[in-house]
């Protein structure tokens, strides 16, 4: 069979090669060959999800909450950009978390004791460690907060730059962290990551005097890709550029519900 994806009216669609379409050689793709079967698993699959996520929303929306999924690969500086966020808003907006990890309870910790309610989601029991947040899961973490007493949930996804952008979990907008530390080729190479957010935060630009970076270059790329995104340049250590972040999302939170964006 071939390479599939997921359309932005939410059907799945197989390309599906001859043996004469290309000159060069692909490999042996035999350990896919499941044809339509593979489609209409997938099919249901996102279906399912598409069903729990809308429920989610609905849950979201009768409690006047907003709910933002925070996205990015490993070691870009998620958890620290939450970190600030949490204390920057504690006092301000009712916050709860949905801490997602495939293991261990590091970073739900490292979140604890700054004003918000955390749920913690771990994935490890899914088929090899699951590498994203689906909306079954996150309707199962929501159990773990009191909802009527939030403004703001913030799901923070487990640290990928493929999976998570396929999932509708119920949230109004997508976010990202991208740090400087992972290249600018990123948002060519993974583009239906960096399409699918409504705002990028460019992480760890105190380390640009320290690296062959041109900050241009990065932003340049995101809006090859995704034109309409905000992009704010960021150093979550040292809080360069984080007020405009704490203003988008203080903006984003007391917004009026919107229509969920068309899915990738």
């Amino acid at each position: 069979m071939g390479r599939f994806h997921r359309h932005d009216d939410g059907t799945v669609h197989a390309h599906e090669h001859g043996e004469h379409d290309h000159a060069h050689d692909h490999g042996d793709h035999s350990g896919y060959g499941t044809g339509s079967q593979r489609i209409e698993v997938l099919e249901s699959i996102f279906a399912e999800n598409d069903t729990r996520a809308d429920i989610n929303r609905t849950a979201f929306e009768a409690n006047g909450i907003r709910a933002l999924n925070l996205m990015s690969s490993p070691g870009s500086g998620k958890t620290t950009v939450l970190a600030a966020t949490l204390d920057e808003l504690a006092g301000d907006l009712a916050v709860g978390v949905i801490e997602g990890d495939i293991a261990t309870d590091i970073d739900a910790a490292r979140l604890g004791g700054r004003g918000a309610q955390i749920s913690l989601l771990n994935t490890n029991n899914g088929f090899g460690g699951e590498c994203h947040l689906d909306a079954p899961m996150v309707n199962r973490a929501l159990q773990g907060l009191d909802l009527p007493g939030l403004d703001l949930v913030i799901i923070e996804n487990v640290g990928n730059l493929v999976c998570p952008a396929e999932f509708d979990v119920g949230e109004h907008a997508k976010a990202m962290v991208y740090s400087v530390t992972e290249g600018e080729d990123k948002p060519l190479k993974y583009p239906v990551m960096f399409r699918s957010v409504d705002v990028v935060l460019l992480n760890k630009i105190d380390l640009v005097p320290h690296l062959d970076v041109d900050l241009d270059t990065y932003i340049a790329h995101v809006r090859q890709v995704n034109p309409t995104a905000t992009v704010l340049p960021v150093s979550a250590r040292t809080g360069a550029g984080m007020p405009a972040w704490f203003d988008w999302i203080r903006t984003f939170a007391v917004a009026a519900p919107e229509l969920p964006r068309p899915r990738n």
